[in-house]
């Protein structure tokens, strides 16, 4: 499998449709790991979780970052 390390110039409607798709999937997965995060007691298990949340949040910023 081949991974491109640039980004195109140009993006089609529907790599962008699947970027969009990313994110959103990326940004709900952060909320609710962030919201699941607030409701835990056990700091060591909380703090997994807040790991998670921040790993989903970086993705969405690398997917913005694609599109500036």
């Amino acid at each position: 499998m081949i991974f491109l390390n640039t980004v195109p110039l140009m993006i089609s409607t529907k790599d962008l449709a699947y970027i969009a798709d990313m994110f959103e999937w990326n940004f709900i997965a952060s909320k609710k790991a962030q919201h699941f995060a607030n409701e835990i007691i056990d700091p060591e298990i909380k703090e997994l979780i807040e790991r998670v949340s921040q790993m989903h949040a970086e993705h969405c910023r690398k997917l913005v970052n694609i599109l500036r």
